[in-house]
């Protein structure tokens, strides 16, 4: 199994290619966690921690292989990291990708000199494309997560982020295939084996936190997340043996969630990140690991995220931290009803952001109508102090 010998090679090679990202202090960005630090991958070259695997793992074929090109399949950080990676060591490089991938992550890479294929279907759509190609070309396939190589190159961020904070007493890492956890794990077990490590993964997406479960391998028949980092249905058959040996558990977290810490990371941190990179800060948010009292680092592994996609999960946040509300009020049809409730919205600090009227509603009396108000609240707090003012004043909710 992996070597830290391998991985301290990793980052020799990874030296000038890799930027050695900062870990900043977030200690306000939880409340649980004091000592709360985050290892910003999302500002690494590409957007992403994938450059430093796809890169060590290239730059250690050797010539005749190089010259068959390579070929790999991405959600779109992986393919952005094999794609600068084979450009800049002069390799030609063919990436499947999955045809729901972010547009964004699509065209950069074909910006940084792959041709790419879109893959009708999931992340292991394109993977089974991939692997057909690889066969028909006898170009070399660069697996994104289950490979020695690549976990070696992505295992550099354990190295750096030991190197760089005293007393780690946990790491937070995502997990989609297994590739950067297997690494980080091994890297930081090796260097202090009293330093948990954690996974993260999406709820929907979650055939590593099952197969960590059960004792063994297991995939699982869907992965639907909007975090399409960590959408991986097979993980890793070696990286599944190492967070078996160096990990100490693995949760999940909602897209809601997960919509959340990327909004408090924004608002907090100034920092934008996609859904996975968000995972690990999810986690520590909503209570999934014992964190209290421990000087943690979350991984943030990725900021490529789609700026549609950021609009809707803004959105999303904001409901799912009561900073936005909709409230649907029975009300008898007749003058100075609005007036009513919307000084109870004001008096209690609120702010109206929309207002509609629904007459058409067939279970209310013909006299009565359906009143949606869009507001936009402090926390759960206030909107719970609304509902009960409302209440309280004969309104009833619906």
């Amino acid at each position: 199994m992996l070597s830290l010998d391998k991985i301290y090679h990793a980052a020799y090679v990874l030296k000038g290619v890799a930027r050695r990202t900062d870990l900043i202090a977030a200690p306000n960005l939880v409340g649980e966690v004091g000592d709360l630090y985050l290892k910003t991958e999302n500002l690494q070259v590409t957007g992403s921690f994938k450059l430093r695997g796809a890169y060590f793992r290239i730059n250690q074929l050797p010539p005749e292989e190089l010259g068959r090109g390579i070929i790999a399949c991405s959600a779109g950080n992986h393919a952005q990291g094999v794609a600068l990676a084979a450009t800049q060591l002069g390799v030609r490089s063919i990436v499947c990708m999955p045809d729901g991938a972010p547009i964004m992550k699509v065209e950069n890479t074909r910006r940084l000199g792959a041709e790419v294929r879109l893959v009708k279907g999931s992340y292991d759509d394109a993977h089974d494309e991939a692997v057909r190609l690889q066969h028909e070309t006898g170009a070399t396939f660069i697996h994104p997560y289950d490979d020695e190589d690549v976990i070696a190159g992505q295992g550099t961020i354990g190295l750096e982020l030991m190197d760089q904070l005293e007393g780690v007493d946990a790491v937070v890492v995502p997990v989609g295939g297994g590739g950067l956890i297997s690494g980080v794990a091994c890297a930081v077990k090796s260097l202090k084996p009293s330093c948990k490590v954690y996974g993260v993964q999406a709820a929907e997406a979650s055939a590593m936190a099952q197969s960590f479960r059960a004792g063994s391998w297991q995939a699982s028949e869907a992965a639907t997340t909007f975090a399409d980092g960590i959408a991986v249905k097979n993980p890793g058959e070696l990286t599944f043996r190492m967070v078996q040996k160096y990990v100490d558990d693995v949760v999940t977290v909602s897209d809601d969630e997960i919509a959340a810490a990327i909004l408090n990371l924004m608002e907090r941190q100034k920092i934008v990140t996609e859904g996975a990179g968000a995972a690990p800060v999810a986690a520590a948010m909503f209570d999934k690991l014992p964190l209290g009292g421990k000087r943690v680092v979350c991984v943030i592994s990725g900021g490529n995220i789609d700026v549609n996609i950021l609009s809707r999960v803004i959105n999303r946040g904001l409901a799912m931290s009561g900073r936005k509300v909709t409230l649907a009020i029975k009300l008898t049809d007749k003058p100075g009803q609005l007036q009513q409730v919307s000084g109870i919205i004001a008096r209690l600090g609120a702010n109206v952001v929309s207002v509609d009227y629904d007459l058409s509603n067939p279970d209310l009396p013909i006299s009565s109508c359906t009143l949606r108000v869009g507001m936009e609240t402090r926390d759960q707090a206030q909107i719970d102090q609304i509902r009960a003012k409302l209440v309280e004043e004969g309104f009833g909710l619906v």
